[in-house]
């Protein structure tokens, strides 16, 4: 059976990952941080341990947990906007370090610890959750701490990419596009369904030949 882990699958995005996977057939694995959120997963048949993508202790106990299991695709979706809107003068330091502990270290922590899983699987695929307001190339100005988070997410799913291709492990970072969310909001043009559906394909059709590229859910380039 094809497997896939997904972090921050208690809610949004992460959660239609999980149900349009299980849905499937595939075994799921999603990390919640929430009692109620392990049980909405449990309804899809999946497995939902409670993990802290911040907290080595807590990845570690999920690696332990999982020795010797294969993952066919580790989606690293868990993440956090932080606060919006807030200009030069008025930057939340604080902030933006807890935006980068769980947007860039945490999908790092997350690789390092479950490595030897995806290695042992048939597909061997990582995917970064990624944004288009990560990209450098196309910034419009539209802020600091989540950008720049996941512009950073790009660069170490880049370096990744590099590192595994021997072992022959796909790394890539995708856009789910701009999808109605709690992080989203309403005015967002995309449906979870619809942006899922795009990043499912995209994924079903990822090979070592497109590791290292950032891509969009309806599966065009983005500019780094």
């Amino acid at each position: 059976m094809t497997t896939a882990l997904i972090t921050g699958a208690g809610r949004g995005l992460g959660y239609e990952l999980a149900r349009q996977y299980a849905a499937d057939g595939w075994k799921v694995i999603g990390t919640v941080r929430s009692e109620k959120a392990k049980a909405a997963l449990a309804k899809l048949g999946a497995d939902a341990p409670i993990v802290d993508v911040t907290d080595r202790k807590s990845i570690a106990r999920l690696a332990a947990r999982l020795k010797g299991v294969p993952i066919d695709v580790l989606i690293c979706n868990a993440g956090i906007h932080g606060p919006k809107d807030l200009p030069l003068g008025k930057l939340d330091y604080a902030s933006w370090e807890e935006v980068l502990r769980v947007n860039v270290l945490g999908p790092a922590a997350v690789v390092e610890a479950l490595l030897e899983n995806v290695a042992a699987s048939e597909r061997k695929i990582i995917v970064m959750m990624s944004s288009r307001l990560g990209s450098i190339g196309e910034s419009r100005g539209d802020g600091y701490l989540y950008p720049s988070s996941k512009a950073a997410l790009n660069a170490v799913g880049k370096a990744m990419s590099v590192d595994l291709a021997r072992r022959g492990i796909t790394v890539v970072s995708l856009s789910p596009g701009w999808v109605r969310t709690d992080m989203g909001g309403k005015g967002a043009p995309l449906a979870p369904p619809t942006s899922i559906e795009g990043v499912r394909k995209v994924i079903a059709g990822l090979s070592p030949e497109k590791s290292g590229k950032f891509l969009s859910y309806d599966g065009s380039a983005i500019a780094w």
